[in-house]
């Protein structure tokens, strides 16, 4: 993989009839029907490719299927599914690993949307594939977990909960964890540290180069923002303010551009990464991931 790596760090468009490629669908996610890797494998041969290899499977088959495309040394790996898929292959390609196309198959598809844009799975293949250009991806790894988009850790993390109790359907569970997390929200606080600055918040939100409006695609940091509204008015006024894209100057708002930060609580510490909810320990550590993976995105959308 080192040829491609060097094209990587230089993005140049790549020649794919040349590349192993390999694809991995999870059936049980929300947008990956009966019938996608026959869709998928027709798009690929419009471009004159082939598949050495697809996996399709549920979710309790994702695991197994990355340790098998990683014994086939694919030079590239195509991914539908939804973010804990996605976020699982992307861990999985890390920066020497397989290029990867990650497809929108879930609900919420945070990867997919900050690469190619709110487009389905099929139009973000077939304009990858048209206009082919490899991309360095940075990231974030929160304890010993990775992230790639964002994020968001406290009390708003209690939400993720009821987002996923909706998907599956189960709106009992979903008014009881709303109600909770409603309750809960901004209630307790965090102590964090980020260079000279430390303090407590009742949230804290970290950006990834990918997606961060106050970092180059090219920054060699994260944009951390700790959040402290002064309650329930201040909530509102911030929410406002995110509407509009004026959170960063709101008052209740401290925003850093940082590689190191350091998170504490008294409880287990509760965090969305990429959608997909996590907990901690009372003490975290959050460093910034120069190089997770490498991308393959239309020429269009390089960055």
């Amino acid at each position: 993989m080192s040829g491609l790596v060097g094209e990587v760090e230089q993005g140049r468009p790549l020649d794919l009839a040349a590349l192993r490629i390999g694809a991995l669908l999870n059936t049980s996610s929300g947008r990956c029907p009966v019938g996608a890797e026959r869709e998928m494998e027709a798009i690929l041969l419009r471009h004159g490719l082939e598949l050495s290899k697809a996996w399709c499977g549920g979710g309790d088959q994702i695991s197994a299927a990355l340790d098998e495309a990683s014994a086939h040394k694919l030079d590239l790996l195509i991914v539908l599914g939804g973010d804990g898929t996605i976020r699982s292959a992307a861990e999985a390609c890390a920066a020497s690993g397989p290029l990867l196309i990650a497809l929108p198959g879930g609900t919420m598809n945070m990867l997919p949307k900050a690469l190619y844009g709110d487009v389905t799975w099929q139009a973000a293949l077939e304009a990858t594939l048209a206009d082919p250009v490899a991309q360095s991806v940075s990231g974030g790894h929160m304890g010993d977990k990775p992230f790639f988009v964002a994020a968001i850790v406290g009390d708003p993390a209690l939400w993720a909960d009821v987002r996923e109790a909706v998907r599956e359907g189960d709106l009992a569970h979903a008014l009881s964890k709303g109600s909770d997390a409603l309750a809960k929200t901004f209630q307790s606080s965090l102590r964090y540290r980020f260079g000279e600055t430390s303090g407590e918040a009742q949230a804290v939100s970290i950006l990834c180069p990918l997606t961060s409006q106050a970092l180059a695609a090219d920054e060699m940091a994260l944009e951390v923002a700790a959040i402290t509204p002064d309650g329930a008015l201040g909530a509102i006024r911030l929410a406002f303010h995110s509407l509009v894209s004026g959170w960063r100057s709101d008052p209740a708002v401290t925003t850093a551009k940082t590689r190191a930060i350091v998170l504490e609580a008294d409880e287990p510490i509760r965090a969305v990464l990429d959608g997909e909810s996590q907990v901690f320990g009372r003490s975290v550590n959050v460093v910034f991931a120069p190089r997770a993976f490498n991308a393959l995105i239309p020429g269009t959308l390089s960055r």
